[in-house]
């Protein structure tokens, strides 16, 4: 885990924002673990082809009373104890032995472990799309959230500006009303000046405050002030008309809502091939023992309770064998089971065809926000200037008599919404430009145009 602890003026540039954020989130981190499961599943399901080999070894001690009659083993609870049919119950017991091997392989089911394979691959393929727009959007939020912590750190610069300017103008209006040269009801205009200051930037800081606990969510590590690059409020974009490099097919979340429809129609493939039958080849070769010998038919005392000699094979079989296995009602089943996926696949192409046109529309209009955030941004000093020119001069005939407390608090409040335009105006061409990237899916355009 990568952890950033700010100390002194340390700048936290939006570029290390980034890479603590990719290296940190738990989501990026879960979406990594699921593909590389993804990936064990898929080396797993290529060795599924091939044949199953079975050995098997076991040694008993027991009688072996045989009568005719059914029998069931049900439950897996019965013994398989065989002897000659005698009239009456006895006690004889010896041991005996079995071993085993067992091959089986499904070598011919029409392609159905082709089909698992590739369905399998585009379950990777979907887990690896999941990763890069989990990660592409994330980049968004951490991006957003790094211009939108700068941006209330700028607005609580602008109301601590506009109280201090609150408080020298209570100085002057107390000032003047102790002298007489203005009434009483100025001081209490001026106070309630300074008071609405004063909870305009509590409410600043609390922006402040909550923009930086999201910021230190999406990086992972422990809330903090965080000390930012001041390029988003002090100068635009080197390129404001910045064209992606990616087409929008190729869009980080298209990506992945394309995946899913690979996969859903890879597993319709899948499920057609169980409507054929399978083609087995099988093979066992056997070898017994026992501790009854070939007389004990006749002679009952004609075995040994000698372990050597149960658990020595004396007797040999083997057996192959070619089969098929075809359930005639699976097509009826699977007929309808890929009609079935079918259908999933069509809503997941309905799901990708809207998500489309939502960022064709988005990309739209963020080439919007980005000409009218330029517009803004050119437009914003001359408010400052204006707004400022407007301040000196009504604080300066108020000074003098000649304008009233209404006038001077309108001035006050005029530069502080000028100020506080002119502090967003260069952070929202890049809240702009942030905005085409996430629409065009190639992040390269915002965190490579300074």
């Amino acid at each position: 885990m990568i952890v950033f602890q700010a100390r002194g003026q340390k700048i936290l540039s939006i570029k290390d924002a980034e890479q603590i954020a990719l290296a940190n989130y738990g989501s990026i981190k879960a979406k990594t673990n699921q593909l590389n499961a993804s990936k064990a599943y898929l080396t797993e399901t290529k060795t599924e082809y091939l044949p199953n080999l079975s050995i098997s070894a076991q040694q008993e001690y027991g009688t072996v009373n045989s009568q005719f009659g059914p029998a069931y083993g049900y439950g897996g609870l019965g013994v398989s104890s065989s002897g000659p049919i005698l009239p009456n119950q006895n006690w004889n017991a010896g041991f005996g032995s079995l071993y085993l091997t067992n091959v089986s392989w499904d070598f011919f089911a029409f392609g159905r472990s082709v089909e698992k394979i590739k369905v399998q691959k585009t379950a990777v393929s979907l887990n690896e799309t999941d990763l890069a727009q989990e990660q592409f959007q994330h980049e968004i939020r951490v991006a957003g959230t790094y211009l939108s912590l700068l941006a209330a750190q700028q607005l609580s610069r602008a109301a601590q500006d506009n109280l201090n300017r609150a408080v020298d103008l209570q100085t002057v209006v107390v000032a003047r009303v102790k002298n007489g040269l203005n009434a009483g009801v100025d001081s209490s205009q001026a106070n309630a000046q300074v008071a609405a200051a004063r909870i305009v930037l509590t409410n600043a800081q609390e922006t402040v405050q909550e923009e930086n606990n999201l910021l230190a969510q999406y990086l992972a590590i422990q809330p903090q002030d965080f000390q930012l690059d001041s390029t988003f409020v002090s100068k635009i974009p080197i390129n404001t008309d910045p064209q992606a490099k990616i087409t929008l097919e190729n869009h980080p979340i298209l990506q992945f809502y394309q995946n899913r429809i690979n996969v859903s129609n890879e597993q319709a493939k899948y499920l057609n091939t169980f409507s054929y039958p399978t083609f087995t080849l099988f093979g066992v070769y056997q070898g017994k023992g026992s501790g009854f010998n070939a007389g004990y038919g006749n002679n009952l005392n004609d075995y040994t309770g000698s372990y050597v000699s149960g658990a020595d094979p004396t007797r040999f079989n083997y057996l192959l064998g070619f089969g098929v296995t075809w359930n005639l009602t699976s097509p009826l089943r699977v007929h309808y089971q890929v009609k079935s996926q079918k259908f999933i696949s069509d809503q997941y192409k309905n799901e990708y065809d809207l998500v489309s046109q939502q960022l064709t529309d988005e990309l739209i209009l963020a080439e919007t926000r980005i000409s009218n955030s330029l517009k803004n941004y050119r437009d914003a000093p001359a408010e400052v200037k204006a707004a400022r020119d407007e301040f000196n001069q009504k604080s300066t005939l108020y000074k003098n008599g000649l304008a009233n407390i209404v006038d001077f608090t309108q001035a006050l409040y005029d530069l502080n919404r000028a100020e506080v335009d002119s502090y967003i105006a260069t952070n929202n061409v890049w809240q702009a430009l942030l905005y085409k990237a996430a629409a065009t899916g190639d992040f390269g355009i915002f965190i490579n145009n300074f």
